[in-house]
């Protein structure tokens, strides 16, 4: 795997990590079964593999249109068209992409992502008030890619995707933003979900790196840093499942 954690993510965990991290992120190599738990290592190499999977759409995968069942599907193309959403497109057509994209309640893993671009499916599915407004009458049936509530779902191995409604009933609320350890997340009921990293080193806990898709700087799954005020200030709250295992 050619990524690097960040300097500020070294030590013993980040060096079993990047050491476990040996797994294929070329098309067709990921297929992530549930399981009634998970490791905290288990749960960060499952978001670095959507992060850091290649693959490539053809014409067919862009979709600007209502679907067959008359569900708009946005893909976030790089010729994605102005106005759909404040956040543009990325991925290109007959070129190597890297990363999942944002598919709003997809759950794919990269395997099932990869088979159905090559059925012809649209390479993911932009957010919009109206999907909000929908729920999952908004999801489309013939796109592919995954939402935010669809990583953790996944990074859990949940034998389905649980919205950001429903993941507080699998988990235990910590007490505090203190008390993060990697492989949890940061939930805002019907709005959001990040899975949490680590705290960035040398900033006093004022910022820490996690895993989320469907945020900017655009609709893929992203590991980047956080300021912990912004998330707490827009009323996010801390997780554990109870899955979880060291």
């Amino acid at each position: 795997m050619n990524f690097k954690f960040p300097k500020s993510l070294a030590g013993a965990w980040c060096a079993c990590l990047l050491v476990s991290c040996e797994i294929s992120s070329q098309p067709g190599g990921q297929d992530f079964q549930p399981a009634e738990s998970v490791t905290r290592e288990q749960s960060l190499r499952i978001a670095e593999a959507y992060r850091t999977m290649y693959w490539t759409a053809s014409e067919q995968n862009v979709q600007h249109a209502k679907d067959a069942n008359g569900i708009l599907v946005h893909t976030p193309d790089a010729d994605m068209p102005d106005g759909i959403s404040s956040r543009p497109g990325w991925w290109k057509v007959d070129q190597e992409n890297m990363g999942m994209p944002y598919k709003w309640g997809g759950f794919d893993t990269p395997r099932s992502f990869e088979k159905k671009l090559k059925q012809g499916y649209a390479a993911g599915d932009v957010y919009t008030r109206a999907k909000r407004a929908q729920l999952e009458s908004g999801v489309s049936q013939y796109a592919a890619g995954i939402d935010c509530s669809g990583l953790i779902s996944r990074c859990w191995r949940l034998d389905r995707p649980y919205s950001t409604r429903e993941l507080a009933s699998l988990c235990e609320k910590l007490p505090s933003y203190a008390d993060l350890q990697p492989g949890d997340i940061l939930n805002k009921n019907n709005d959001h979900a990040l899975l949490f990293v680590s705290y960035v080193e040398g900033t006093s806990g004022s910022h820490f790196w996690a895993y989320e898709t469907g945020a900017p700087p655009t609709w893929k799954v992203l590991l980047h840093t956080i300021p912990v005020n912004y998330v707490k200030s827009r009323g996010y709250s801390p997780y554990r499942y109870h899955g979880m295992k060291p």
